[in-house]
């Protein structure tokens, strides 16, 4: 059993492990209303820390932010039909407002590719225009029936880029760059969580979509994560709302978009990815207090002195630090600094320092290694680097052991009650997929043999990503 300072063991209940880390890290609550959540200082630093590299790769990319409205005229989504029928169980309509029934009920924004659409048209005129590259962070509202914090919840945060192109092949490529440049990049080298890139199968795309390809990381419990997508759209939405323009020789042509979004779940994948029995473990590069400075004892001088001047040296070297002075019981604060994951902490305590040393304690492998006083910045970023690099070693290993090659669709299903199973695409129908889906099972991506993203499913050779998923 759970008690205050100890969080459920993964092998006993890992869902209630995940219920646990969340609370007891402080990272978020329920809201008042079902579904939604409330994302406390410290989930709200992590995730403000994945804006900011995200943020950055998407405008390396071309893409310039901007905010449409949260709500969005009913008219719109129906003017394609099929992306109204795919949100149609999720959206949450207003019908009153200022006291009065609206002429025509208003959708809040479950994503903006009508409302962007609508803009598009409007602001597109020639092909000097394009390739139009936007960006928006914003809520949105999915009602949702099974929430989960971080996981599902009917109102969440995210990113979502909306682009319009001349041609078929020049968005293809730049939904293809943002999901390798940015997300690929972004989850790989700074959640440390490996990913399996590969395109959705059509019963999987996103709604409206020519193509979807995703992000599709192993959580601790061999169970898949969708982390984020990239969607070719065709013209279906440019001729939906007349996104039209005029080309070099004078013709007028619809224009190709794409769209692609990320959102507060891969907070959930941060938690499942790393964490353990102890809470937390927070990559270096994503944590917001990558270094926290612990003194021992609380009102000792030489001690007090000692915290201040290590702090100012690994500020003074960039790196993120925190300083826990010493209040309560040790082994109290030691309980309460893990759960939280910061990467690695600096023990100060008037024995040590006595020696002239310190104790630095990875949060990750929770080895310990006795450091003279003037060596703590240097040694300090040197295992930031090295904690980085063992959580993308361990999570890739992780990941590669419960990946099993299959050659039966039986195999398939005895595999993913425990990870993911790799099938010949050609031998799922969707007489089959409807089999899996009675197990609790999806195809979760379709990849080529060498790991790759396919142009298209009906590529010959294909093999795809079976599991269970969040």
């Amino acid at each position: 059993m759970a008690t205050a300072n100890v969080v459920t063991p993964q092998s006993e209940d890992f869902p209630k492990w995940y219920q646990d880390v969340v609370a007891k890290a402080e990272m978020a609550d329920n809201g008042p209303v079902r579904g939604t959540m409330v994302i406390r200082p410290y989930g709200y630093a992590i995730w403000e820390r994945m804006v900011a590299e995200v943020d950055r790769r998407i405008k390396r990319a071309g893409a310039q932010n901007a905010y449409f409205p949260l709500f969005i005229p009913q008219s719109y989504l129906a003017k394609e039909a099929e992306h109204v029928e795919g949100f149609s169980p999720e959206l949450a309509v207003v019908t009153v407002a200022g006291g009065e029934e609206l002429a025509e009920p208003i959708v809040v924004r479950p994503t903006s590719e009508t409302v962007i659409g609508e803009y598009m048209a409007k602001w597109i005129q020639s092909h000097r225009d394009l390739p139009l590259l936007l960006n928006q962070w914003a809520n949105v509202v999915r009602w949702e029936m099974r929430p989960r914090l971080f996981l599902r919840s009917s109102e969440f945060l995210w990113q979502e880029g909306h682009t319009a192109h001349a041609s078929a092949e020049d968005a293809s490529a730049y939904a293809r760059r943002i999901h390798t440049e940015v997300y690929n990049d972004f989850l790989t080298n700074v959640v440390a969580v490996p990913t399996f890139l590969g395109i959705k199968p059509p019963s999987e795309r996103f709604a409206g979509a020519t193509n979807t390809m995703t992000c599709e990381g192993m959580m601790k419990d061999g169970k898949a994560l969708q982390m984020a997508t990239s969607h070719e759209l065709g013209q279906n939405f440019a001729k939906a709302f007349d996104i039209v323009f005029q080309s070099d020789a004078g013709e007028s042509a619809h224009c190709y978009t794409t769209s692609w979004g990320s959102s507060t779940r891969m907070v959930g994948g941060l938690i499942m990815a790393h964490g353990d029995d102890r809470g937390l473990v927070v990559p270096p590069r994503l944590a917001p207090t990558q270094v926290i400075v612990m003194a021992v004892r609380d009102g000792d001088d030489a001690v007090d002195a000692a915290c201040a001047s290590i702090v100012e040296g690994l500020l003074a070297s960039d790196v993120r630090v925190s300083l826990d002075r010493g209040r309560g019981s040790f082994g109290r604060r030691v309980t309460d600094i893990e759960l939280k994951g910061y990467p690695l902490r600096v023990e100060v305590g008037p024995r040590d320092l006595a020696e002239g040393v310190v104790n630095l304690v990875r949060r990750d492998t929770g080895e310990k290694t006795l450091v003279p006083v003037a060596d703590v910045v240097t040694t300090a970023t040197a295992l930031l680097e090295t904690i980085q690099a063992d959580l993308l070693a361990a999570a890739t290993q992780r990941r590669d052991s419960q990946t099993v090659e299959v050659a039966t669709v039986e195999e398939a299903i005895a595999a993913a009650q425990t990870g993911f199973a790799r099938l010949a695409w050609d031998l799922v129908t969707p007489e089959i997929e409807k089999q899996l889906k009675g197990e609790a099972l999806t195809v979760r991506c379709l990849q080529r043999a060498d790991g790759s993203m396919p142009d298209h499913e009906k590529e010959a050779g294909l093999t795809c990503i079976i599991a269970k998923s969040y």
